[in-house]
């Protein structure tokens, strides 16, 4: 009797291929020989995952350079039951391409993704200062626009290796403003149960300020840093219903079931009026968290027996 193969799980992400979403995802193990599909833009690809078309997706969360990608981070705090599950980081590196046949000299026109442009717009300025930047929804879409005669696009910021995919001739490496950029991705489910620690993790969070008052951003960040969590990422967005109103998006080192984090999302959730819960992942550089002995998980089991013996009479106050 033969048993039918399991479905392959299906993965999300911002196509065609040869982006640098797709080298994300092709750092993840479990995606190898699954199906992968292209979407256009990353609502599509969160839709993928709240919908169920989609197990999982890939997307872009933070950049070295220009800082977090708002439109993932607004997404991520509006659209229930999604979680991340992991992080990625991919070096981001540029090219400039072209039909064969164009000259340097010859380009008027440079199509690319906006974040791309502004990190090559330097360089671009001074090869062909009179040139006109198309928005490009991804830079392997601006390569395979050259081939569209209406777009009018003479060249196309694109990544490394992009010539495997469309004929291009490169005309100019390494434009990009700075060479050590790398691009943050997250891989994001629908909720799951939490995964187990690994000793370098990372906990996020949209969390929601109670009101507008002198001080009300310090007694938030207290709840972190009584507990000896350091946050790697702070970034404000407006919620949206009014002016002066904000939201914080919020990294923070270690997992949700170390005590001293979970002891910090108490206390946040106690102040806020609305906490998102993220995830927690392994964080992409594996880098442990620096702990101090007054933070770590048996100090607070310590404190919580204590006070369960003060409670209980087993235990002198003092003791």
């Amino acid at each position: 009797m033969s048993h039918a193969s399991p479905a392959p799980r299906r993965y999300s992400y911002l196509g065609p291929a040869g982006t640098f979403t797709e080298a994300a995802l092709r750092q993840v193990p479990e995606a190898e020989g699954q199906e992968w599909c292209p979407v256009e833009n990353l609502g599509e690809a969160l839709g993928d995952v709240v919908s169920g078309a989609s197990d999982a997706a890939m997307i872009a969360i933070e950049n070295s350079i220009d800082g977090g990608v708002t439109v993932a981070q607004d997404a991520l705090a509006t659209m229930p039951g999604l979680r991340i599950i992991g992080e990625y980081l991919v070096p981001v590196r540029f090219v400039l391409v072209a039909r064969p046949g164009t000259a340097l000299a010859d380009v008027n026109v440079v199509s690319g993704h906006p974040v791309a442009y502004a990190q090559c717009r330097a360089w671009l300025d001074g090869a062909a200062p009179t040139h006109r930047h198309l928005v490009a929804t991804s830079n392997v879409q601006a390569a395979a626009d050259l081939f569209d005669p209406a777009k009018g696009i003479d060249a196309a910021i694109a990544p490394p290796g992009i010539e495997a995919h469309y004929d291009v001739e490169v005309l100019a490496e390494g434009i990009a403003e700075n060479p050590d950029a790398v691009t943050r991705f997250v891989l994001v489910s629908r909720s799951v149960p939490v995964g187990e620690p690994t000793g370098a993790d990372k906990t996020s969070l949209m969390v929601e300020l109670p009101e507008d008052r002198p001080g009300a951003l310090l007694d938030l960040l207290e709840q972190f840093a009584a507990r000896g969590v350091n946050l790697t990422l702070l970034a404000s967005r407006p919620i949206g219903d009014r002016m002066g109103r904000y939201r914080f998006v919020i990294d923070a080192e270690g997992h949700v079931k170390d005590e001293r984090v979970a002891d910090a999302l108490l206390g946040v959730k106690r102040f806020s009026p609305k906490v998102v819960f993220l995830g927690s992942y392994p964080r992409a550089d594996r880098v442990a968290a620096t702990i101090r002995d007054l933070h770590d998980d048996d100090t607070f089991r310590d404190a919580r027996d204590w006070l369960r013996g003060v409670i209980e009479g087993t235990r002198d106050g003092d003791a």
